[in-house]
């Protein structure tokens, strides 16, 4: 774990690199990639059910013939799973603001001219998720191929290449196909694995011949975390207590199902089912890149790995060893948990003493898929928190309360750093430096992709000139730069490249739209018509690529406006 001497102490380096010192791309070592980051709409997957609940069932004539006559032309598998599905799809919940992202941002409709934006601001690198549920409708291969979804992909890729925009793809982002979900439980069953490993073939043989960098799982511990521990994520599965979900972007009022509504819903098991699943997204996340290696990698020419996110954790009392000591274990139990096993074979030793014989052990077989199974180490990082030692936790049995850690925001009433629009999201600059650095320490010396990086605003009721005022996001990511910076510089790191989160305003996940993470504005409500903010602007410039400055749709509107009063009054 990296000591205090590369947090705040390093303020006089830092400073070197902020303002007039730190300009641009060429700061940089040569070849460093510099991208955004957006997703895909969704097909049918585990969020199109869990966004909604059933209460009342008060539903107009109308309503009963359009969802009959829905049924009637979309049916699949079993009548009842879309009967309840449309039923829940018709009042969603759960999710902050109540929506449930049907649309998301209409990405899979507008993506040429999103394409075009992109090229604009000089973006050269783009991160992207395929909905699997869109290549493979029922989840199975057995199920058929939807070509449809495919030719949407290829276009995509074959637009942002002939634009000199290098695709990095990720395969899985959270959405479990529905009928997987419902068959055996998801990643709660090994079955995933093999349909896991055919979906991602599917992939390499129809995208790979292009898409030279592969992302096989975002997130992990998101993923298990969210969805079996604090419940925010579907399945719902977990505990309510506060200091569950302070790790979650979720409040508690949605974690859980309502009793006697929601009949998919559980409370599951969060002593076994988060570490179940993650040992199943770690096998799944190896089987695919063994696949890659043995038929793909050497024809193609691409590499492959996995995304992970970690906050950095710093003692509560540096001074006590006891806190100290909990700040480590925090990193390894979210860190470590799904690099450890990539780099070393297994898990942290400290998951090993605290978890016991509820962790899930590697067979000789499934070690040796899973040890190395990646090119480069992808690294979400957004925020730092101060760790306590809390041996006495009152946690009911599960995750949270196995690492016997509390997280708090402050150190004395100070906050650890600005917040930002997610109550969870406070802005702390040197912690992205520290959790590089201990990647490199602890774990082999990796190449690593900043893969997610950004801080959010709340979805603020403003005027749209207003909306675009964004100059705190320019200073966060100036001020995360510069730590990366020291990074690779003082400290040697393999940094290779740096994605932002994210590109356009975009639904986010349980926070639905009530928070802002995009450099370009998207208007909800009209349209989903996209205008860049100063950050936008600002990101262009310090890509340095020359290009002129993209002129946004206000400011047309205005000259437009404009040009017909002086018609009038000549007139």
């Amino acid at each position: 774990m990296a000591n205090n001497k590369n947090g705040a102490a390093t303020g006089g380096q830092v400073a070197r690199y902020v303002g007039n010192q730190l300009t641009g791309r060429r700061d940089f070592p040569d070849g460093f990639v510099e991208g955004a980051y957006a997703q895909d709409g969704r097909g049918l997957c585990n969020w199109d059910s869990f966004v909604a609940n059933m209460p009342g069932l008060s539903l107009s004539l109308s309503h009963i013939i359009y969802m009959v006559f829905y049924i009637y032309i979309y049916i699949y598998i079993y009548i009842y799973r879309h009967i309840e599905l449309l039923l829940k799809l018709m009042i969603p919940a759960k999710i902050t603001d109540g929506t449930n992202g049907s649309f998301s941002i209409d990405h899979y409709n507008r993506f040429k001219d999103d394409v075009k934006m992109m090229k604009k601001l000089g973006i050269d690198a783009y991160r992207f998720s395929i909905g699997w549920s869109r290549i493979l409708p029922g989840g199975k291969l057995s199920g058929g191929v939807n070509r449809d979804g495919v030719k949407f992909y290829n276009d995509l890729i074959d637009l942002l290449l002939s634009e000199g925009i290098e695709p990095y793809v990720t395969l899985f982002h959270f959405d479990v196909p529905l009928s997987l979900e419902q068959d055996y439980g998801g990643f709660l069953s090994e079955q995933i694995i093999p349909d896991f490993v055919d979906y991602a073939s599917v992939c390499f043989f129809e995208f790979g011949d292009r898409v030279k960098y592969w992302f096989t799982i975002n997130e992990s511990w998101t993923f298990a975390h969210h969805g079996y521990v604090s419940g925010g994520f579907p399945p719902g599965h977990g505990s309510t207590t506060t200091s569950v979900s302070q790790l979650s972007s979720s409040s508690l009022t949605r974690h859980r199902c309502p009793v006697g509504v929601d009949l998919t819903c559980h409370a599951g098991d969060p002593t076994t089912e988060p570490y179940i699943v993650g040992h199943n997204l770690i096998l799944a996340h190896a089987a695919a890149v063994d696949v890659y290696r043995r038929l793909y990698q050497a024809v193609q020419g691409g590499k492959i790995s996995i995304v992970n996110m970690s906050s950095w954790f710093e003692p509560h009392d540096p001074a006590n060893p006891e806190d100290v000591a909990a700040a480590a274990r925090a990193v390894d139990f979210m860190w470590g948990w799904f690099v450890a096993p990539i780099v070393t074979g297994d898990y942290p030793p400290t998951m090993r003493e605290y978890v016991g014989d509820r962790l899930p052990t590697f067979s000789g077989e499934q070690k040796r898929l899973v040890q190395g199974s990646y090119d480069f180490i992808g690294m979400n990082y957004y925020t730092t928190y101060y760790a306590t030692n809390d041996p006495d936790t009152t946690e009911p049995p599960g995750y949270a309360a196995d690492q016997q850690v509390k997280f708090l925001y402050d150190r004395d009433g100070v906050p650890i750093g600005p917040q930002a629009g997610s109550s969870w999201l406070y802005i702390v600059p040197y912690g992205i430096r520290n959790l590089l650095t201990h990647t490199k320490t602890v774990y082999n010396d990796p190449i690593i992709y900043i893969t997610e990086n950004g801080v959010d605003e709340k979805n603020e009721r403003k005027t749209l000139q207003d909306a675009l005022k964004d100059d705190y996001r320019i200073q966060a990511h100036l001020d995360h730069f510069a730590q990366m910076k020291l990074a690779i510089d003082v400290d040697g790191v393999k940094l290779k490249g740096y994605f932002l989160w994210s590109l356009f305003d975009n639904y986010e996940w349980a926070e639905g739209y009530t928070v802002r993470f995009g450099m370009v504005y998207v208007d909800y409500v009209n349209g989903f018509t996209r205008y860049p903010k100063n950050s936008a602007i600002w990101y262009m410039n310090f890509l340095n690529k020359n290009l002129p400055v993209p002129k946004r749709e206000v400011e047309e509107v205005e000259e437009v406006s404009s040009v017909k009063r002086k018609r009038s009054a000549k007139a």
